[in-house]
């Protein structure tokens, strides 16, 4: 069991090694206590791999289910490449 304040500002990296950004935020599902989606505030790098656009201030935060983690200890490792998620839907309600 991990604290989940210790998963924020972890940074979260592609399974080809992409800088994909930091842990920003979850949620919980509270019927069953289990985390079901991370944001993850993008890197500069990595909002220009998405074709968004770097807001004045702040970063573009995107959502991620948990299934795409694979490793979570120093870092944040998912198991998608950065063209994967490309094509990965974001969470919805």
């Amino acid at each position: 069991m991990v604290e989940i304040t210790k998963l924020f500002w972890k940074k979260a990296l592609t399974s080809d090694h992409f800088e994909l950004g930091e842990v920003n935020s979850a949620d919980l599902d509270m019927s069953n206590w289990r985390i079901t989606n991370l944001y993850i505030a993008l890197s500069d790098e990595a909002t220009k791999a998405f074709g968004f656009r770097h807001p004045y201030l702040g970063k573009v935060i995107v959502c991620l289910p948990v299934s795409a983690v694979d490793v979570f200890k120093e870092v944040l490792v998912l198991n998608k490449t950065i063209d994967e998620l490309r094509n990965l839907r974001q969470c919805t309600e």
